[in-house]
């Protein structure tokens, strides 16, 4: 099975794990969660490296809260 980016989102939205978590909101907190769960996602998936596309946001807050909470539960980019 292939993790895609829109297989992970429809994941952690629909998941019990992540519906219990999402009290949070859209901050850097909420972020590391979607990180770390994203890291768990793709790791049992078999996924060891990924191409991380910030697109046009700037390296910071919750973009870069995502990537060090990928990057600290295992994936390499």
């Amino acid at each position: 099975m292939m993790l895609t980016v829109k297989r992970c989102y429809r994941l952690l939205q629909w998941g019990k794990e992540f519906k219990t978590k999402k009290a949070f909101g859209g901050n850097v907190a909420a972020a590391q969660e979607v990180g770390a769960m994203i890291a768990k996602l793709a790791k049992d998936s078999g996924v060891k490296e990924v191409v991380f596309d910030r697109g046009s946001y700037i390296y910071h807050g919750r973009v870069k809260a995502l990537a060090e909470a990928a990057r600290g539960n295992g994936l390499v980019f």
